[in-house]
């Protein structure tokens, strides 16, 4: 059994936080999970148009000084609610692994 990534759970983990443009929102999930994590702006994009058609991000253009205008996304009620969901399925995740694991590790040590 393998645990597939669910990119909109890392979206909207990092928007948690705060309000992010796309690319932040993708260095701030490299830069929290060490580098073992990427979400290169193919798959990226898609997912945040997707998240925002849902309900669970909105995003509103943001002036910049003698730049173009920036796309900046945040988490919505919906967003929160359904980042506990990812949360706590997470969280039955591991747990589960970790008996499998933590079993397999009891019986070697004896």
């Amino acid at each position: 059994m393998a645990f597939k990534t669910d990119n909109d759970a890392l979206i909207l983990g990092v928007l948690a936080e705060r309000s992010l443009h796309g690319y932040e929102i993708s260095k701030q999930i490299k830069l929290k999970s060490k580098d073992a994590l990427a979400l290169p702006e193919n798959k990226l994009y898609p997912a945040l148009h997707k998240l925002e058609e849902q309900g669970m991000i909105s995003s509103e253009w943001v002036p910049q000084h003698g730049k173009p205008d920036r796309k900046v996304y945040s988490i919505t009620p919906d967003g929160s609610r359904e980042l506990q969901n990812q949360r706590s399925a997470w969280q039955k995740f591991v747990s589960n692994i970790n008996a499998v694991m933590m079993d397999a590790a009891a019986k070697e040590g004896k």
